[in-house]
């Protein structure tokens, strides 16, 4: 039986360590390539995708140390540029999968990318183009999370679909805490008061101000995109 859409207008936010794969750093071709095939499937059911890529792959610029001789702002635009590459990456296997793909970035990159404009990101949503949005905010002390919070909120998307290594949101960090315990459902205030990692503070209280769900999910765990976008409980879900 064909699932139907949950979701109409989904923003799915990507972590760089999530294209990673198992390698110590940069992008696996094989995790990129598997991802294709799932966001195939949520097109070809008529879902609007949108991405939000992180860097963290290649640089994440919150790493810097006061210490450093780099300071703080130059690696947040690093980390910017670190975004673009995963962008580029992910563009180029969607597109080899037959997704028409298009990148739009916070930041003026000339003949590169496209800058992003409301209006033209609407426009390739409704012709069911994914729009692939990197740079974070153009802002450095802003966190991709952050971007992933107002692209949402700018396009009127349902809800932010957050793919990450692990089930949903947990009290701890699951790898390192076996008593770490796991969190179906919560409402924005409850992961702000328990200072929860799933998004930072700015992120969750953009969300809570316009509504949006965001549901935590394993990306590597079978066609869970797809579950997510047709509204089944994959994960743990944010809402208020």
């Amino acid at each position: 039986m064909t699932q139907k859409v949950t979701y109409k207008r989904v923003l799915l936010k990507l972590s760089g360590e999530a294209l990673k794969g198992d390698q110590d750093y940069g992008i696996n071709t094989k995790v990129i390539e598997k991802l294709a095939l799932q966001l195939k499937k949520v097109v070809a059911l008529g879902a609007e995708l949108a991405l939000v890529v992180g860097g963290g792959n290649i640089f994440r610029g919150i790493n810097v140390k006061e210490s450093s001789s780099l300071d703080r702002v130059t690696g947040d635009y690093m980390g910017m540029m670190a975004t673009v590459i995963n962008g580029l990456a992910l563009q180029n296997v969607l597109e080899h999968n037959g997704i028409p793909a298009r990148i739009q970035a916070a930041l003026e990159m000339g003949k590169l990318v496209e800058p992003f404009v409301l209006g033209k990101t609407r426009k390739y949503l409704d012709k069911g183009k994914v729009v692939i949005f990197v740079a974070g905010t153009g802002n450095p002390y802003f966190s991709t999370d952050t971007a992933a919070a107002l692209r949402a909120s700018e396009i009127g998307a349902d809800i932010i679909l957050k793919a990450t290594k692990v089930q949903g949101v947990y009290s701890d960090d699951p790898v390192t805490n076996k008593d770490a315990v796991f969190y179906p459902e919560l409402s924005y205030a409850e992961v702000l008061e328990k200072r929860l990692k799933v998004m930072d503070s700015t992120a969750i209280s953009l969300c809570m101000d316009n509504k949006i769900p965001i549901m935590v999910f394993n990306m590597f765990n079978g066609d869970n995109i797809q579950n997510a976008i047709c509204g089944n409980n994959v994960g743990t879900i944010i809402r208020g």
